[in-house]
């Protein structure tokens, strides 16, 4: 059929989206089963646990969500027994679940654990203290006799702090612990260290990193960890201590270094970039654009050997666990959905466990990688053009597009099927997801060009990837959208102030006045603006100028607001200001106010809702009737 772009019939209804690939949350080897968490939209968006045999070892109403650093992370793990220990996510008491029987909880209410992980028999976790000020964050082990359960002294303290902890991990000995710190000053990505201390003294190595991630003991000398020195990219490194002297700096030696990144932003607890194997070998994630994954095989006296493994994976990629040969690894790609699959390095056997299916080319667009000229540098993105079997356009029209921009603003889209893009494809509006300058999976040096820069690079490399669409005659000009959330939401009404580029705006949970975004947001990101914009005081003249609503009146295209009421990360005065500005002008707006969301929406109501909310808002703006 022939029909307008934005108008043609699609397969995919906003219900759909909201069931479809859920959110793996980790996975691991219990025994001989396979268990993994998994979101589960239709209620509310709770994290359950599941396994390969098919049960559901975590029932309703149990909700594996941990609140440490106000995004978690880590919620759940479990021992070789099938023992499954979690986070409830509503008290954040940690609940030990042995197989067949109820949940016993293991920790006393009033604190919020995360980063839970079982070594050498013993539990560990991250705990966040928010009743003192200053907030004190710790890395701990829980007792697994329930003592701790009605007495919180009786959860061993490792280190305490006022700023954050990360990736506790246990030597094999137990004589040594190693976790990731970093001050309030900073976010982990700009300056995180290496802790290394001895358990039974708690004196520490003498260590110089500069953003570390994950340690993982290989031995009780040896801890393969990674840092972003010395040229800017997340590489594995071997420190190997002295045996016999902590007081000696232990020898650090780079482990097959790449022009690519193993690793990210450290946004949640219990991220795996990489496991190491028994037999010394390490399977890595590299992302340089979009993710591959590795099989490095150290050598003595000589360059590790690399291997790509052939696998679908090209986005989001976490290598979970390993046992033996085999390894589970999460993620997405060009041409499957989300999934988890269990690959065996031996015998070259990959079992898909859960999701991942075929994506049908016919309707799912291959995203294609693009890159465009910026003022500040190249800006790298994907497109997913508009992708129909059964309508084409009328001869000579343009698609409409959305250009996506994600949240952080540290973080990172990777080109992947998608099906939530494929609502829109369907239907015939492109989809231009964008790696602005800021974003990780390009090194530091892309990275930091956000720095101090907030409001200014990104809202150019939006335009310019726009307008790069416009001028390869991809693009109707008069039809291109912009639609974000968070920090995404803040790039959205920046861009909408700069004004010339786009004709619409959706801003989802959408910072709009960086001083109350100072005033008002959580602990983690309480200092994140003194890097992206400056520091207040001195900086609140730029805080002013920057700010969306400082400029509101020179919004003139529709907006469309949405906003969870119980978001502690944007509140929603951020967007109820924006949304009475524009009011008082009259400029063209929806505010739609969520109940019971926070950031980010995560109930499958919501996000049928918001879907449709879209579209009409779409083909309102751009003159086309859309099929919901």
């Amino acid at each position: 059929m022939t029909a307008s772009y934005g108008s043609w019939p699609s397969p995919f209804t906003a219900a759909q989206i909201a069931q479809a690939a859920p959110r793996i949350d980790g996975a691991r080897f219990v025994g001989d089963e396979i268990w993994w968490g998994e979101s589960v939209p239709a209620e509310g968006g709770r994290v359950t646990v599941r396994s390969s045999s098919g049960a559901e070892v975590l029932p309703a109403p149990w909700n594996a969500r941990s609140r440490v650093h106000e995004y978690g992370g880590g919620a759940w793990t479990a021992d070789a027994d099938g023992t499954l220990f979690f986070v409830h996510g509503p008290d954040q008491r940690v609940y030990r679940v042995p197989r067949g029987e109820a949940p016993e909880p293991l920790t006393a209410a009033g604190v919020s654990y995360g980063g839970l992980r079982v070594q050498r028999g013993r539990l560990l976790a991250v705990r966040e203290d928010l009743r003192p000020d200053p907030h004190l964050r710790a890395i701990v082990e829980i007792p697994l006799d329930g003592s701790a359960a009605e007495d919180e002294t009786a959860v061993t303290q490792f280190i305490a702090t006022s700023g954050f902890v990360a990736h506790p991990a246990l030597s094999p000995d137990g004589a040594h612990l190693a976790w990731v710190q970093w001050s309030t000053l900073h976010m982990p990505w700009e300056h995180a260290l290496l802790h290394v201390a001895r358990t039974d003294t708690d004196q520490m190595l003498p260590i110089t990193t500069r953003a570390a991630l994950q340690p993982e003991w290989t031995g009780p000398q040896e801890l393969l960890y990674l840092d972003d020195v010395p040229d800017g990219r997340w590489n594995l490194q071997r420190l190997h201590l002295h045996p016999h002297d902590d007081e000696q700096p232990p020898r650090r030696e780079p482990v097959a270094p790449a022009d690519a990144d193993t690793g990210g932003g450290l946004w949640v607890l219990g991220q795996r970039w990489y496991q190491p194997l028994a037999d010394g070998r390490i399977v890595a994630v590299r992302t340089n654009g979009g993710d591959e994954i590795v099989l490095i095989t150290p050598a003595v006296d000589e360059d590790a050997s690399v291997e790509l493994l052939t696998l679908p994976i090209t986005a989001g990629a976490s290598v979970d666990d390993a046992r033996g040969s085999r390894v589970l690894i999460s993620g997405a790609g060009r041409t499957v959905g989300a999934g988890l699959w269990c690959v065996d390095l031996d015998d070259g056997t990959i079992t898909t466990v859960t999701g991942g299916a075929e994506a049908d080319a016919a309707w799912i667009p291959r995203a294609r990688p693009v890159t465009f000229d910026g003022p500040h540098g190249p800006v790298r993105a994907f497109d997913y053009p508009p992708t129909n079997p059964d309508a084409a356009a009328p001869a000579g029209e343009l698609p409409p597009y959305i250009v996506m921009v994600h949240g952080g603003p540290t973080a990172h889209v990777s080109g992947a099927a998608s099906i939530a893009y494929a609502y829109w494809t369907s239907r015939g509006i492109g989809v231009l997801d964008v790696n602005y300058g800021g974003s990780t999976g390009y090194g530091r040096a892309y990275r930091e060009r956000l720095d101090g820069q907030w409001g200014i690079v990104d809202v150019d490399d939006v335009i310019a990837a726009a307008r790069g669409m416009v001028e390869a005659g991809l693009a109707d000009p008069a039809r291109i959208a912009i639609r974000g959330g968070s920090a995404g939401g803040w790039t959205v009404l920046c861009a909408l102030v700069r004004g010339g580029a786009f004709t619409a705006g959706i801003s989802r949970y959408g910072v709009a006045d960086l001083r109350m975004l100072a005033a008002e947001t959580h602990d983690f990101e309480a200092r994140y603006l003194d890097g992206l914009v400056g520091p207040l005081p001195d900086a609140e003249s730029v805080y002013i100028e920057r700010s969306p609503l400082s400029h509101a009146d020179r919004i003139d295209v529709p907006v469309l607001l949405q906003q969870g009421s119980d978001d502690r990360v944007v509140p929603p005065s951020q967007s109820e200001a924006i949304r009475d500005a524009l009011a008082a002008r009259g400029v063209p707006h929806e505010y739609l106010l969520f109940e019971g969301e926070g950031h980010g929406f995560r109930a499958a109501e919501t996000i049928i809702a918001s879907l449709e909310a879209e579209l009409r808002f779409l083909g309102r703006t751009f003159g086309f009737e859309p099929r919901l």
